[in-house]
């Protein structure tokens, strides 16, 4: 059995680095998105009804209910709670010692209290993921039971880790699922990639570059894309390790061509640390130039066959893959334009039919592959030497692997969404103990871009604002697309959470984003912490003096400009008008007074308290040093920080751990100079010999002459 120690430390730090830079992100706009004068303020979510704290913590459980014993509000209890969260997951990155089960029990606890409020502006499926990646990181963590005292190796570390790659399978093979159930029709053309690019909710500027791809490469991408969601996904319970090790390299391929081209938050670094349960020690040291076997032992005949009918089961692998994707896409070589033809050579009803099949067969490889892994480590916790040891090894083992049992039974609930007959024949013991946790988002369904949207162009809500009804300004926005000839920019792994949520909105109806009209109420007011999301540095904003008379918005179609075109010389977009998105409105407006009625936006605000205790100082004077700073600036920079400080300690340990090992002058011929003591020729005492002279009787040559006489 491989070890799994180096990708475990791996896995830790990747989540505490995801936590590091969901909590920051978060904190940066919590006054905008949940504040007294924020957009959806979060005190509309806690009703203390006078319950015991058991029973509130029943009804959501979040920390935020003990916020009056603290004498903090709502929203500051959000920041403490960030605050909290970025130091722990900072100091985790750093401190070997903190990478224990329950300080990630304390991390995903803060996430989840924040979850419970966060509304609309949280319900993204990477918060999901992140919170059931956080709490498999509480199973994957060792716990340390003596104080700063490294954890013992874990007999049990294989049953925990594969439920993060079986988290991983879900993910990926669910994702490129949906994209055919949905019966879109772009993704059955292989169209989908030539509208993705300029269509997503915030692209970067490779984005614009891989939007001038030949149609044809578009279309072959989106098989691509298919082969390594669907297929590639199976190899992950592959018994041979280069087939794991293929299927690691080929995900970690495809999140960073979605990294570059565009900007989807902390989500691909979660999705990348999900694949680290495919790898082993072995290989992680090979990534460091680890130490290699000496001379190792020409191999037996029995193994050199084992070794050839390896290569051939995996060649066989790669054939069958390249075979199924050539028959089943149609893939054709046209020599003559230099292009690659495709089709898709299926219908909806026989991928419907091999879901059907394949669904309950993936479940069984889940059930199997895990069953060999407890097996496996139930036979090495039995053979520990020595009663106390193999007790304990024992009833670790039986503690985690009923944990790993429940936890897969568990997902499958979420996991069978995408076959319905698979979802009607779960046990129903499966499902009232899935109804029992639901409430902790232990388990989620997932599935990306299920429908391919901007189809006719990009739908884009541009927000203007004016002074007299007459002349309008518009109000650009940091991230998302406004002004036509500025660059999309670099943002992950921060989101601007606010940006994104103009992108679902411009999908519908106002009236399906209630809070587009308490955002729009709250820029009417003048509210500072609300032009924050718009624009951090509240220069650029358009009506920073003076906040305007009158807000409307408008809807536009956004295309990208065409390679050697004119206006693609200056602009990046071109656009089109579309209609009136929200009507103009002002202060005092009867259609804006009764649509912020109709959706609860009119009850008062408690009169804000004035600061005196000592923990509400704290936080608005550290809310003042951060204000400033942009997300994405602020978790770059802890993030470098975490870089140099682990640079500086490695650099360290290495100077003190030569200085300990490097002789110096006068002690390679094995005598201390100073001392005249016998050394090694590495400058050590030779203490243990010296131990072993004083403990053996002397011999008569050395006792004094009147003793020996006397003998």
């Amino acid at each position: 059995m491989a070890t799994v120690r180096l990708p475990r430390v791996a896995f830790l730090c990747g989540i505490a680095a995801a936590y590091l830079c969901a909590f920051t992100s978060l904190y940066l706009q919590i006054p905008g998105l949940y504040g007294r004068d924020g957009v959806l303020p979060a005190r509309k979510m806690l009703r203390f009804t006078g319950k015991t704290l058991l029973d509130q913590l029943k009804d959501s459980p979040t920390l935020l209910w003990l916020c009056p014993s603290l004498g903090l509000d709502t929203e500051q209890g959000i920041e403490l709670i960030c605050l909290l969260g970025i130091i722990l997951s900072f100091t985790v990155l750093l401190a070997e010692p903190l990478r224990d089960s329950l300080v990630f029990a304390c991390l995903w606890f803060l996430y989840l209290s924040v979850y419970q409020v966060g509304q609309v502006f949280l319900y993204f499926q990477w918060d999901s993921l992140l919170l059931e990646t956080g709490f498999l990181a509480i199973l994957v963590a060792p716990l340390y039971l003596k104080k700063w005292r490294a954890a013992p190796t874990r007999l049990h570390d294989n049953i925990t880790f594969w439920l993060v790659r079986w988290l991983f399978f879900r993910l990926m093979f669910a994702s490129g699922v949906v994209k055919l159930t949905s019966r879109c029709p772009t993704w059955w053309g292989l169209t989908a990639l030539t509208y993705h690019y300029e269509t997503q909710c915030i692209p970067t500027a490779v984005a614009w570059f891989a939007h001038q791809l030949p149609f044809w490469f578009h279309k072959f991408s989106v098989i691509i894309t298919y082969v390594l969601e669907m297929v590639v996904p199976l190899l992950f319970f592959a018994p041979t390790r280069r087939l794991r090790l293929f299927a690691f390299y080929a995900q970690v391929l495809l999140q960073v061509l979605i990294i570059i081209t565009g900007n989807y938050n902390f989500f691909n670094m979660l999705t990348i640390i999900l694949g680290f349960s495919l790898l082993d020690d072995e290989h992680i040291n090979n990534w460091f130039g680890g130490s290699k076997t000496q001379n190792p032992e020409k191999p037996g005949f029995l193994q050199r066959l084992q070794a050839l009918a390896v290569a051939l089961v995996e060649l066989a692998v790669f054939g069958v893959l390249v075979y199924g994707t050539v028959h089943y896409f149609g893939l054709r070589v046209d020599w003559e334009k230099w292009t690659i033809e495709s089709k898709i050579g299926f219908t909806f009803h026989e991928f419907a039919h091999w879901l059907k099949i394949v669904t309950p067969i993936t479940i069984w490889i889940g059930v199997i592959s895990l069953s060999w892994e407890i097996l496996t480590s139930l036979v090495n916790s039995l053979s520990t030497r020595g009663f106390i040891a193999k007790l304990w090894a024992t009833s670790s083992w039986v503690v985690f692997a009923t944990a790993a049992a429940a936890m897969f039974s568990v997902s499958l609930v979420p996991y069978s969404f995408i076959d319905y007959e698979t979802s009607t024949s779960l046990p129903p013991e499966i499902l009232r103990l899935h109804k029992a946790v639901d409430r902790y988002e232990l388990v989620n369904s997932y599935g990306l871009f299920r429908r391919m949207t901007g189809v006719g162009g990009r739908p884009e809500v541009v927000v203007e604002g004016s002074y007299d009804g007459q002349q309008w300004k518009e109000i650009d926005f940091m991230y998302k697309p406004g002004n036509v000839s500025l660059s999309p920019p670099l943002v992950a792994p921060h989101q601007p959470r606010l940006d994104w949520q103009m992108w679902f909105a411009a999908l519908g109806d106002h009236r399906q984003s209630p809070w587009f009209t308490s955002f729009i109420h709250r820029l009417l007011q003048g509210k500072t912490d609300v032009i924050r999301l718009v624009q951090v540095d509240e220069s650029k904003y358009a009506f920073i003096a003076k906040p305007p008379t009158y807000i409307r918005a408008q809807l536009y179609k956004y295309w990208y400009t065409k390679q050697g075109t004119h206006s693609s010389l200056n602009d990046w977009w071109t656009r089109q008008h579309v209609g009136e998105f929200f009507p103009s409105v002002t202060l005092g407006d009867p259609n804006l007074e009764s649509l912020l009625s109709e959706n609860g936006f009119k009850d008062k605000a408690s009169p804000k308290r004035i600061i005196k205790d000592f923990l509400p100082s704290i936080l608005q004077m550290t809310r003042k040093q951060m204000e400033p700073f942009s997300g994405e600036v602020m978790i770059w920079g802890l993030l470098t920080a975490v870089a140099l400080i682990s640079l500086l300690k490695t650099l360290t340990n290495r100077k003190a751990k030569g200085s300990r090992l490097k002789p110096t002058v006068g002690k390679a011929a094995g005598k201390d100079t100073s001392t005249g003591e016998k050394t090694d020729v590495d400058g050590r005492r030779k203490e243990i010999r010296q131990t072993e002279s004083k403990m053996r009787p002397p011999s008569d040559e050395h006792l004094p002459a009147s003793i020996r006489k006397r003998k």
